[in-house]
């Protein structure tokens, strides 16, 4: 019977947020769920059937697939690499997200530069800035090179024209925001638009087996911005994060389709250039003071790598009925529990007091297991009674102020003990299975009292007046 070729249209609604489509109007989106953003977007044809059409090439018994194609190029930035798999597959399409001025540009270019003095020719398309803006970044951070060809351009049909020009080895897109193509509707950035424009760098890309880096934009939630499609379009998606205020700068890929995705790429944002961090504990540990009061070291999972944070925490008297609450760089809410469980099970009173707690060098302690390292800071704070020298604190507290398991306890007591620590204070519970490090000591406590009287410096003098 042959296929239908009658066709139809109807009314189309789209939501200008994530693109979801629905055939009649509703207040809210069933993708997003924001209210209000759903409008009109024209006609569409109905479905059809679809004629088959003889294939390009036949289908292949699948260990007879050549592999070659998609071995890992190293983009000379290590840390970029570790995020990647290894690095660069020939084809892929990545999405760099980040904020405004977090520095996806700068190691984006630093990443052409190295490239390009390794023999890969480079195509840097910029639609944000001029050519001059960029070749004196490029200068400042020493990515100027015969081989990286730069060009600004706003128009997705110049953008192919250029690549079929240059023929490079790598295409970076800044941004794919800033791309509109002239085949359809609106304007750059739009729904339409970042979907007509990733379409047509995919498609290049994998014809001409070309890697792409594409930049994008994010909303003030966090997001990326344009359709939702757009993540599931490309191979990798990497979010690049950092506190404009800190040097720290973090590369994770929350979508891999040729690696993990439980690395974590760190990087030093200067004035020369991005730098990465084989090792970042010294932004977090460099200036860690001996024998004061209020401080406990922590070792936090973040994806599959161990992070030293250091936990400073300040109890004052308060001048005012209400006394201040303030943290940075620790979740309020799990403060406040830590507060509560200190007021109650141990009696320590902190309910007049104002308490400051925040962490060092930009760090985010946002993993339950530095509970127990938040506590020890603020018990230490509050009696102006320091902890134990070469101490780390991990563990989860519970509201009854026992301490909980928590997961890959070796890899973190192995990252201390490589950094120096002597002793570590951690959950009973791991007694029975935990392989301690070569030359560390590790105190196991089942509530938050015990771990105080060990992780108190002297531990026998202070332990009775702490908590009376």
């Amino acid at each position: 019977m042959a296929a239908k070729t009658s066709r139809s249209t109807r009314a189309s609604w789209e939501c200008t947020d994530c693109g979801w489509r629905a055939a009649k109007w509703v207040g809210r989106c069933g993708e997003c769920q924001a209210w209000g953003t759903v409008t009109e977007v024209g006609a569409e044809p109905t479905a059809r059937a679809t004629a088959a059409t003889p294939p390009r090439s036949p289908a292949r018994p699948i260990d007879e697939v050549e592999i070659a194609l998609v071995a890992t190029r190293a983009t000379g930035v290590g840390e970029l690499d570790r995020v990647l798999g290894g690095g660069l597959v020939p084809g892929a399409v990545i999405l760099m997200a980040g904020e405004p001025g977090v520095g996806k540009s700068t190691l984006l270019l630093d990443v052409a530069g190295r490239m390009a003095r390794g023999g890969t020719r480079v195509l840097y398309i910029t639609g944000e800035e001029s050519a001059a803006q960029v070749r004196l970044r490029a200068q400042r951070i020493g990515a100027v090179h015969p081989d990286l060809m730069l060009a600004a351009e706003s128009d997705l049909g110049t953008v192919l024209g250029h690549v079929e020009a240059v023929d490079p080895g790598l295409l970076i897109l800044d941004s794919v925001q800033t791309i509109a193509s002239q085949s359809v509707e609106g304007a750059a950035g739009g729904v339409a638009q970042v979907r007509e424009v990733a379409a047509g760098v995919i498609g290049t890309a994998k014809e001409r087996h070309l890697p792409v880096v594409l930049v994008g934009h994010v909303t003030k939630d966090g997001g990326i911005a344009g359709p939702r499609v757009l993540e599931h379009l490309v191979d990798v998606v990497c979010q690049f994060e950092g506190d404009r205020h800190s040097r720290l700068r973090m590369v994770r890929a929350v979508k891999n389709r040729y690696g993990p995705t439980d690395e974590v790429g760190c990087f030093d944002l200067s004035d020369t250039g991005i730098v990465g961090l084989a090792d970042p504990s010294g932004l977090f540990l460099s200036e860690r003071a001996t024998g004061e009061p209020g401080t406990c070291v922590t070792i936090t999972l973040d994806g599959a790598r161990p992070m030293p944070i250091e936990i400073q925490a300040l109890v004052a008297p308060s001048a005012t009925p209400h006394p201040r609450r303030a943290t940075s760089g620790v979740e309020s809410a799990r403060v406040s529990m830590t507060l509560a469980v200190l007021e109650s099970r141990l009696q320590l009173g902190l309910s007049s007091s104002d308490v400051y707690v925040s962490t060092i060098g930009g760090a985010r302690a946002q993993e339950p297991s530095g509970d127990v390292a938040v506590a020890l800071a603020l018990a230490s704070a509050h009696r102006r009674a320091p902890l134990r020298a070469g101490l780390v604190a991990v563990g989860e507290v519970s509201l009854t102020g026992q301490l909980r398991p928590i997961t890959g306890l070796e890899r973190r007591l192995g990252e201390a003990n490589r950094l120096g620590f002597t002793q570590a204070v951690v959950p009973e519970s791991a007694r029975a299975t935990l392989r301690a490090p070569k030359g560390m000591t590790v105190h196991f406590a089942a509530d938050l009292r015990r771990a105080w009287e060990l992780a108190s410096e002297p531990a026998a003098a202070v332990v009775e007046a702490s908590f009376r």
